[in-house]
This record gives structure tokens, sequence and C-alpha cells, in this order.
């Protein structure tokens, strides 16, 4: 049994959302959705609770802690499906580091002003430095992460809870609050509650180290049902003040500085300064916690051996250095490389599909499990359906060059888990399809 409790679980999963989502996809999100942006929050935090709702029951029943691939292992027995899933969270880890890092670049360009290095705008450069000191850390060892994540997750929901209710108050006070009731019935809430979903991942990185808490399926149960609709709830306020202080049009133009230019408004320089520098913090610490969570992860891979031993190379904690190195760079490079718009919809696009395995799998299991609601996966599982095509519809038809993207990682992806694992037949992990049943 580990040392940590409910509290620090809590605190955990809150600054997996909160830190990054908050800063980094939040502006694109009220690009979509527009003053319905509140509305995109809450389809998307409900969709979200009802797959961790479905990670709890699937791990209160489960022989063995972990995540995803580990269900997958011991509800399903297929190494190739659980070996896929496992990397493709990997993939929307990765997409996730390099969402935080292009958004603390974003408010530092802001806060320091938008200069270049060797022709290198400097957001790019400090975006690739951010993950380079964090690999560096995690190199170190588990204690220096842990001292480091203390230090940064210190008042992070505190300055965002303060900003969203005294916001709204102002908001309200001065008659601009809006609720965007005449876009709640159109596809756009749906559409940003689907690119939103990245923001509302981090509460299952405690299911990658279980050890570290005092009664752990009881603790993490708690910490997500608390976690994942506090979450919620700071963002809808969030987005409420900010389409009610701020133009469309500008969010449109800095959508990842957006909440810097609404705290403006009525929080003046000096609390504009405050928002940024709270920004800064929160994704540094998110891409901290990422990257660390990624390693664990990635350890737990190589030991179920689904990913290839030559990522090993333990360290402090049994940390594979080698996978740490591995994902910073390919970080750095969605960082440095990437758009924002394209990164965000990567990363989604990775939970959604995950999320929303995950839920049909604890419907899948509803007879099994006594205290299951099914009601409860079943919609994680229609909301899972429904972003997917959509999110990609919509950046088909507005967005070309950004699906394109999308669709050539995706393959990348998906080819290079493909040949990994397809060293047994195709049907193996088809079933349905084999030629091989009884005649």
């Amino acid at each position: 049994m580990g040392s940590l409790g409910l509290k620090e679980a809590v605190a955990m999963a809150l600054g997996g959302m909160i830190g990054g989502g908050i800063y980094s996809a939040f502006g694109i999100v009220v690009a979509i959705s527009g003053t319905a942006a509140w509305v995109a929050f809450l389809v998307a935090g409900t969709v979200a609770m009802c797959a961790g709702y479905s990670y709890v029951k699937l791990n209160e029943h489960a022989e063995g802690n972990g995540g995803a691939p580990t269900f997958i292992r011991e509800y399903v027995g297929q190494d190739t499906l659980a070996g896929m899933t496992g990397w493709t969270l990997l993939f929307g880890y990765i997409g996730s580091m390099a969402l935080y890092a292009y958004a603390f670049a974003g408010f530092f360009s802001e806060l320091l002003g938008r200069l270049h290095f060797l022709g290198v705008p400097v957001a790019n450069v400090v975006a690739a430095i951010l993950i380079a000191v964090f690999v560096g850390l995690n190199l170190m060892g588990a204690s220096e992460t842990g001292k480091a994540e203390d230090v940064l997750t210190a008042f992070k929901v505190a300055v965002i809870g303060v900003f969203g209710l005294w916001g709204v108050w102002y908001a309200f006070n001065g008659r601009t609050l809006t609720f965007g009731f005449d876009q709640v019935l159109t596809p756009s809430p749906v559409v940003g509650a689907a690119m939103s979903f990245v923001a509302f991942q981090g509460w299952q990185l405690l299911l990658y180290d279980q050890g570290q808490f005092d009664d752990p399926v009881e603790n993490i149960k708690k910490a997500i049902y608390v976690s994942i609709p506090t979450a919620t709830a700071l963002y809808v306020l969030v987005a409420l003040t900010t389409v009610s202080l701020l133009q469309l049009s500008v969010i449109a133009v800095a959508p990842e500085v957006s909440l810097l230019y609404a705290g403006i408004e009525f929080m003046g320089r000096i609390g504009a300064f405050v928002i940024g520098l709270s920004a800064l913090f929160s994704t540094a610490s998110a891409v901290n916690a990422t990257l660390f969570s990624s390693a664990q992860f990635s350890r737990d891979l190589i030991d179920m051996g689904l990913l290839p031993e030559r990522f090993g190379g333990g360290g402090d904690d049994d940390i594979p250095k080698n996978i740490v190195v591995v994902l910073g760079v390919l970080s750095a490079a969605f960082a440095v490389y990437g758009s924002l718009s394209s990164i965000t919809s990567f990363a989604s696009l990775a939970f959604i599909a995950v999320f929303g395995g995950m839920s049909w799998l604890a419907f899948h299991k509803r007879d099994d499990f006594d205290d299951l609601y099914a009601v409860v996966p079943a919609v994680g599982v229609v909301g899972s359906v429904v972003f997917f095509p959509l999110l990609l519809y919509n950046l088909y038809v507005n967005s070309p060059g950004v699906f394109y993207t999308v669709i050539v990682i995706s393959i990348l992806v998906v080819g290079s888990e493909l040949f990994y694992f397809e060293r047994e037949p195709i049907e193996d992990l088809l079933p349905w399809m084999s030629t091989k049943g009884d005649k």
C-alpha cells in the first residue's frame, strides 16, 4: 500500500485536466462552439464521466491493476488489441504533451513578446526546451519529478476558480453574460465537445501506478467521481466568462491565449499577468505529469510484452529512460511543427476511441457486474460514436489541411501498431472474420 490518499488522488486527477486543458484546448473549442461553448464542455464532461464510471467498474473487478490494455487483456483476452490500445494511448499522450507545450509557448510569447531566435519563433523554441527540461527531470527519477509537480500544482485550480466565478459575476452585473441559447441545438457544441475531449483525459493517469495510493481501488474511484465533475464545472464557468467578455473574432485570432485577453477585461493587467503566470505553471505541470505517467504506463506495456524491450533502460523506480527520451522527442516535434488544431484533433480522437472502447467493454460485461448501471457506459459509447466521425467531418469541411494531416498521422500510427503486433494472423484480432471456424 502506498502513502497517498484521496486528497492527493483528486489533486493529481484535477491537475491532469485543469492544468493543461483549460489553457490549451479551450480557445479552439470556443472558436468552434461560439457562445454555446459551455454546452460543449458540459457534453464532453458527461461523456468523460461515463467513461470514468466504466473505468472504475472495470478496475474494481479486474485482477490486475492498470488501464485500458490491462482491461482488454483480462476481459477480452486479445494481446494484439491490448497492445494497439496501449500504443494509441501513448500517441494520445504525445499529442497532449505537445498541446500543453504549445499553449505554454503561446502564453510565454504574449507575456514576453513575439521574438525570434535564429529565424525560428521563440515560442516554438520554448516549447521544445520545456519538454527537454522535463525529459531531464524524469530521467533523474521519480522523487525529483514529484517535487517539481508539488511546486507546479500549488495554486492553478484556485486561480481558474477565481477567474471563472469573478468573471461570471462581472459579466452578470454588466449585463453581458450570454448563454448562446440560439446555438445550443446546432451541431457546433457537439463538434466542440469532441474537440475538447483531450481536456478530460488526465484522470485515467491515476490507474497506471495504483501502488502509490492507500486503498487504491476506493480512492481512485472517489477521485474520478470528484475530479471530472469539478473540472467540467470550472470549464463551464471559464467558457461563460470568456464568451461574455470577448468578441468571438478576438478569440478566433488567438485561441490559445484567449483567457489572457478575457482577464484584462475585468482583472486588469496585473490580474491578466497572474492568469498568464498560472498558465505557464499549469501547462508546464501538465507536461511533467503526463510525461511521468506515460513513462510509468510504458513500463507496464514493456512488462506485458506490448512494447519492445529496447525502449526500457530502467533508472530510478524502474522508469524506462529510453521511452522517456522517445516520448519527449516526438512531443517536441509535434509542438514545433504541428498546429494547435491538428494537435488538439489528433489527441482528442485518440482518447475518444479508447474511452469509447472502455465504455463498450463495461457495457458488454454488464451481466458480470451486479453493481453496474448499464445506461452509464451506454451513454459513453453513444457519445464516442457520435464524436469521432463528427470531428473528422468537421475537419474535412472546415480545415481540410488539418484533416489530411490527422489522417496521415493516424495511418502512420495504426500502420506502426499493425507492423509490430501482427506476428499472428489478423483473425486473432478479428475472430468474426476468421474462415477457420466450424463448418
